[in-house]
């Protein structure tokens, strides 16, 4: 078994027990019944299948830190706050080729982007996608990770068709978001920047899930924002228990029994609108009404579309929250690119005021900057996540052995020098120029250009549907925020540095930037 994440016993005296079973190891007339009571537990699991499969590598692929035994142990410690440097690492020795990184959950199969061709097409039963989500998040306990189809066949077929038509009311949104919920910095202000981003965030993503009805919803809101927060909490708690003991254990942590009270929020706030123009036969540009006209079968009960939209909000609200923060850091460290970014926006306000379809195509500097933001910055050091569930052979004959989780290192390959110049410097229009001097290929060099250079966003058929909306919601944010304020950190205060965290590159949620209203 896995030596961090598992366990074996012998005795009771060699038992890691919860904290729950703790108190009563010593007492005398308690061994017995409690040592009765692990054993059924085993027993019991051992016939559930709840015990986690043994991993094995494949020979001649090398390890980061080294492959063995300690090596792994000590690096797989090492990887939860040291993963982009092993990453790196990896990349550095290895381009071209497979290794291994260890981590918690095993040790993750890095493999360069030659094979994802191949890869993005393979059965989901053999390369399985939503398997990593439930892995990452112990979507067992925390629902996260949902096999439906019926929301990535909606952005794809609804969402972005009528992406234009859905900003109008975003903008709005974004307007009345600053109004209510951001400070009024009339003087310069301190301001926590991801804490207000994620409010606005969410929404303005709400606006575009449900309209006004969502959008204006308090408790949909909170909801929409926690259900993320304590999924992720209750993960990295279910995870401190063995595997065989997690469905017990799973009832004494707190934020995971919160998870149930997040859906049935969700239910009063999206059924009661979903009965509405079932009644009336109300259509509407929003992400309910096309997934309760897409749904088919089983699709169809509103309490499923509900929790959906639930899961959906947990992808669209933290990851959108997250780039403009980091962009908002980047801007106070480099506060030269703030005027041109201003002039471009200028430019292409409709007599309203907003940005059209028209307008967001033409904020090329806009988009460079959020790319490279994105590059030093990207919300996962790993995409292109795999669960292999059987052995699967590659075309050139390579064998990647079942249960391992495969990925590829997309933080590392942004900063090839052979792919990019200079990529240790920072040059907010580096993708704007990609762009001038090679308009045939101007595609590949936006925000939302998923391709082997540039996997933030997945790649293939489960790349993020949903980016393109991204895209313009946070030029949007930016916009308004950029025409409307001025902003630049405290006297002495440097760059908040992100916190990783396995694969996950998180802005500091603690720090603030001092925001001023423009006069």
């Amino acid at each position: 078994m896995d030596p961090i994440s598992d366990f074996a016993v012998s005795s009771l005296d060699g038992v890691v027990l919860p904290p729950v079973l703790l108190r009563f190891r010593d007492i005398p007339a308690a061994k017995g019944v409690v040592g009765a009571a692990l054993v059924a537990i085993l027993i019991w699991f051992i016939f559930t299948g709840s015990f986690k499969k043994r991993q094995r590598l494949a020979p001649g692929i090398p390890v980061v830190g080294g492959s063995d035994k300690q090596s792994i142990l000590k690096n797989r410690k090492r990887f939860i706050h040291d993963g982009m440097s092993m990453l790196a690492e990896g990349y550095r020795k290895n381009k071209g080729d497979m290794y291994y990184v260890p981590s918690v959950l095993g040790e993750r199969l890095m493999i360069p982007a030659k094979y994802v061709e191949e890869l993005k097409t393979a059965p989901i039963d053999k390369v399985d996608f939503v398997a990593t989500f439930q892995e990452m998040f112990e979507g067992r306990y925390t629902t996260m990770g949902s096999r439906s189809t019926l929301h990535p066949r909606v952005v794809k077929a609804q969402l972005n068709r009528y992406l234009a038509d859905v900003m109008p009311g975003v903008q709005d949104e974004i307007r009345n978001a600053f109004q209510e919920d951001f400070p009024k910095c009339d003087e310069w202000t301190p301001v926590p920047v991801v804490d207000r981003l994620t409010q606005i965030v969410a929404r303005v993503s709400s606006r575009m899930f449900g309209g006004t009805i969502l959008s204006e919803n308090k408790e949909w809101i909170q909801a929409s924002i926690s259900f993320a927060v304590d999924g992720f909490i209750g993960a990295q708690a279910i995870k401190q228990y063995p595997h065989v003991l997690r469905p017990i254990m799973q009832y004494t942590i707190p934020t995971l029994s919160k998870i149930s009270e997040h859906y049935r929020a969700a239910e009063r706030a999206a059924i009661p609108l979903l009965e509405e123009r079932e009644r009336t036969g109300e259509s509407a540009l929003d992400l309910l009404y096309w997934m309760a006209d897409q749904a088919q079968g089983d699709e169809k009960d509103k309490a499923f579309i509900a929790g959906i939209l639930l899961k959906v909000s947990f992808a669209a609200i933290h990851t959108s929250a997250a780039a403009p923060a980091q962009l908002i850091f980047d801007l106070c460290a480099m506060p030269e690119y703030i005027e041109p970014l201003r002039k471009e926006l200028e430019a292409v306000l409709t007599a309203d005021g907003e940005i059209d379809k028209n307008g967001f195509h033409k904020l090329t500097k806009m988009d460079s900057i959020m790319k490279e933001s994105q590059r030093f910055n990207p919300l996962l050091l790993i995409t292109f996540e795999r669960v292999i569930t059987e052995d699967y052979p590659l075309k050139d004959g390579f064998v990647i052995p079942g249960n391992t989780t495969i990925g590829v290192p997309t933080q590392a390959i942004s900063m090839d020098p052979d792919i990019y110049d200079n990529p240790e410097r920072f040059d907010g229009f580096r993708f704007e120029k990609e762009r001038a001097k090679n308009p045939e290929n101007a595609g590949r060099q936006t925000y939302a250009a998923s391709n082997h250079e540039s996997m933030a966003f997945g790649y293939g058929r489960h790349a993020c549907p949903g980016r393109f909306f991204a895209s313009n919601e946070i030029k949007a944010i930016m916009g308004y925020l950029l025409l409307n304020y001025d902003m630049k950190f405290a006297e002495g205060q440097t760059r908040p540095r992100s916190l990783l965290f396995e694969t996950q590159n998180l802005p500091d949620h603690d720090a603030t930037v001092l925001f001023r209203r423009r006069k």
